[in-house]
């Protein structure tokens, strides 16, 4: 089947398809062409019979039938063409010829064919012309000169032609290029569609990686204060009695803790509350990557997703802030758990030097969390505290013996969610580093993390 642009129009809404129609419009419009061509080479079949000597009738019917062709234009141009010419000499279908023309110019017909039937329907139509000038002008009483025929011939020749021949490549390559446009639009609508939908993905991200930061957090802040100061009820419970100044020491202490936890509480909703006003964000670590996931989406998405993707990347630089816990806290650390009974050594090797504030937070929060885990699940168990500064990384690892049951350290009794070792695991990771918890031989419980020592110039890069 050839397909021709003139059943590819745009305009209108297309209806159910009927042969090679697209519209009802279209249908309407040929059968009414085919009409009045059918009527018009009817007419003109009158003069062909008596100039063929020939019976009106079977004139009449012969041109009916050569009209009526232009029915099929949109589905056989060339053919339309074709009987066009077979039927010049006979003078039949002037707006067959004419149309029929327009319509394999306006089509997706290749230009060489198109080029070969309008010039064999110009010679065509200039030797009708032609043979039929020359009879009128030996007929009549004065001579218009040599140039006269072939003037004529050729005027009339061309202007049968070369207008509906020319229309229809304009036609046709108008319609391409609207097709083209709209297949562009159509395209680019689409990646509107992707590229909205891949926003929304990342500003889901985004949320969800805030979402987690602020809960790691949270249970990293609160587990170990409300961890020891269970400890210190307990103990005070147990001493209230027998020691009134240990009790008053171990009350202290609650209180200290409590008022440690609520601090540090604030410090976090006040980040959280202003971290819009934070205006770049230090890389590594899950916050770092809630800050880069939210950075594209606000680059990318519209003003609602951006909204969002910038709030959650001025919160992860707010929670990245030098200010927040770093190496040097360790030892406190250890010092509020010795205050607690346990037996903890700390073993530093190496010479202390200054990371990227998120190396040193996630270095200390490993060692908060492992010292929180001892406090619930190993009372009374000796801890080992390793840090060790290196070359290319920083290493830490703490390690418990079993509980020491017959100690008299009895279980505090501390619920645990099962969070605290992803946690530590997820700090590490996003950081590129390594993270490994286990049991030991002797009964006790390893955790190691092994972080890359990215200094504070680099890390601010």
């Amino acid at each position: 089947m050839t397909t021709t642009g003139a059943h590819q129009e745009a305009a209108g809404t297309p209806d159910r398809a009927w042969l090679w129609w697209g519209r009802r419009r279209s249908v309407a419009l040929d059968v009414g062409l085919g009409a009045l061509s059918a009527l018009e080479c009817g007419l003109e079949g009158v003069g062909f019979a008596e100039k063929a000597a020939l019976p009106v009738p079977f004139g009449v019917l012969f041109g009916l039938l050569v009209g009526a062709v232009l029915v099929v234009r949109r589905r056989w141009p060339i053919a339309v063409v074709l009987v066009s010419i077979a039927t010049t000499p006979a003078e039949i279908g002037f707006l067959l010829g004419v149309v029929g023309l327009y319509t394999l110019a306006a089509s997706e017909v290749p230009r060489r064919i198109i080029a070969l039937l309008a010039g064999t329907q110009l010679a065509a139509t200039f030797i009708v012309t032609f043979v039929d000038v020359r009879q009128g002008v030996d007929t009549a009483e004065f001579d218009p000169g040599p140039w006269y025929v072939p003037l004529m011939a050729v005027l009339v020749s061309l202007g049968l032609t070369a207008p509906p021949v020319l229309f229809g490549l304009y036609i046709g390559a108008r319609r391409r290029l609207m097709e083209s446009l709209r297949e562009r639009a159509d395209s680019l609508e689409q990646e509107l569609s992707l590229l909205a939908d891949r926003a929304e993905e990342r500003a889901q991200w985004a949320r969800q990686e805030e979402r987690t930061r602020i809960a790691r957090e949270m249970h990293d802040v609160v587990a170990h204060r409300v961890s020891l100061m269970v400890v210190h009820a307990a103990a005070l419970q147990a001493v209230a009695l027998k020691d009134p100044q240990k009790a008053v020491k171990n009350a202290a202490l609650v209180g200290d803790m409590g008022r440690q936890a609520l601090t540090e509480l604030r410090e976090m909703l006040g980040v959280l509350r202003s971290g819009e006003d934070v205006l770049a964000a230090r890389p590594g670590g899950a916050a770092a990557s809630a800050a880069v996931a939210s950075a594209a989406v606000a680059a990318e998405a519209p003003a609602p997703l951006a909204a969002v993707g910038a709030a959650a990347a001025a919160a992860a630089a707010a929670a990245a802030a030098d200010d927040g816990p770093c190496l040097a806290d360790i030892e406190v650390l250890v010092g509020q758990s010795r205050q607690t009974g346990l037996v903890v050594e700390l073993s530093v090797h190496g010479e202390a030097r200054g990371y990227a504030p998120e190396v040193e937070q996630t270095a200390f929060r490993v060692v908060q969390e492992a010292l929180t885990n001892v406090h619930k699940h190993a009372a009374g168990a000796r801890v080992t505290v390793r840090l060790a500064h290196r070359d290319a990384e920083v290493a830490m690892q703490v390690e418990n013996g079993a509980p020491d049951v017959s100690g008299g350290a009895a279980d505090a009794g501390l619920p645990s969610g099962g969070n605290g070792l992803v946690g530590m695991r997820e700090r590490v990771t996003a950081l590129g580093g390594v993270f490994v918890s286990g049991p030991t031989d002797a009964g006790g419980f390893r955790v190691s993390a092994v972080l890359p020592a990215v200094g504070v110039g680099e890390g601010a890069a």
